[in-house]
């Protein structure tokens, strides 16, 4: 196996690993995350069909300005709110091979105080 060389790779290779375990489905379809160093974005995603069923990202601008742990929270709520509005009530988590604290925490955090459960 080849060496893996940055912290882009190393997260990839998570991310797949993950994915082997991950599948949304049109009844409980899966809610991703993707850090980039100045935004966080999430998807509902219904991986039988391949269609993106509610978006946001910290570059929309309902978004309020403040730390970027503040911004991911309002991001978990905006992708909460549209999810149910498709009438998703129910979501896998995928955390993109990030890990589980900080930006992705609070997201998580602020989509289950939305009304998604997970």
């Amino acid at each position: 196996m080849a060496r893996i060389k940055t912290s882009w790779e190393a997260r990839r290779v998570r991310h797949r690993r993950l994915r082997r375990h991950l599948l949304g489905s049109t009844d409980r379809p899966r809610l991703n995350v993707f850090r980039s160093s100045k935004h966080t974005y999430a998807q509902v995603i219904d991986d039988t069909s391949g269609h993106t069923l509610a978006s946001a990202s910290t570059l929309e601008p309902t978004v309020e300005s403040g730390s970027k742990k503040s911004k991911a929270a309002e991001v978990g709520k905006l992708v909460a709110e549209r999810a149910k509005n498709k009438g998703v009530k129910s979501v896998v988590f995928d955390r993109g091979g990030y890990q589980f604290h900080g930006r992705v925490k609070d997201l998580a955090d602020a989509a289950r105080e939305g009304g998604l459960l997970f």
